[in-house]
């Protein structure tokens, strides 16, 4: 049995500073690309965000006929702390050395108050985990956020923190993995594609 996860970035929000636990608006307003985003999703299919309304906003936009699950506060991008909101040169220059063993050496380190890499994994691991037993079989596209994707990929695919980190994840990008129950295992099937 397989179930196949569809990974789907929200909306840009266009801010430029460390955006994580912040809750900004998408920007919907490319009509075009969600018809084409929706349009290449399977259907049927379950479909759950994260509660953050930038997720859960472009999930509405995408849902179709696909039924909808409660939106998850454990699918919500990393927790930044202190940094959220803060653009990252003032984060690079009020905590120097902690901001980048933070980028440099992604795992236990995290923003003042905020969560570790490896702490977000472990919550994209155990939700990704609830998902295919609750799903088995079935098409589970999942609208969430940028470390989220990156954590789930590493998860799928055991590479190193720093490895997913170099992988490009778009606003309104399909990453696609698919766990194999019987293997316990996972394949990548694509990643960061813009339908």
């Amino acid at each position: 049995m397989i179930t196949r996860f569809w990974w789907v970035r929200h909306g840009p929000t266009h801010a430029k500073t460390a955006v994580g636990h912040l809750d900004l608006p998408a920007d919907l307003s490319d009509t075009a690309a969600l018809a084409r985003l929706a349009a290449y999703l399977p259907d049927p299919a379950v479909i759950v965000s994260s509660d953050l309304q930038r997720a859960s906003a472009t999930a509405d936009a995408i849902q179709g006929n696909r039924t909808r699950l409660p939106h998850s506060p454990t699918l919500r991008e990393m927790d930044f702390g202190d940094w959220d909101g803060v653009p990252f040169d003032q984060v690079a220059k009020r905590d120097p050395e902690l901001s980048r063993a933070f980028w440099d050496t992604p795992g236990d380190v995290a923003p003042p108050n905020g969560e570790s890499w490896n702490e977000l994994s472990a919550r994209i691991q155990t939700r990704t985990t609830e998902l295919a037993a609750e799903h088995a079989g079935k098409d589970i596209v999942i609208v969430a956020h940028f470390a989220v994707i990156l954590s789930a990929l590493q998860n799928a695919s055991n590479i190193a923190a720093t490895s997913a980190m170099r992988f490009k994840v778009d606003n309104l990008s399909v990453t696609q993995l698919e766990y194999l129950h019987s293997a316990d295992s996972w394949r990548v099937i694509g990643v960061n594609h813009t339908p």
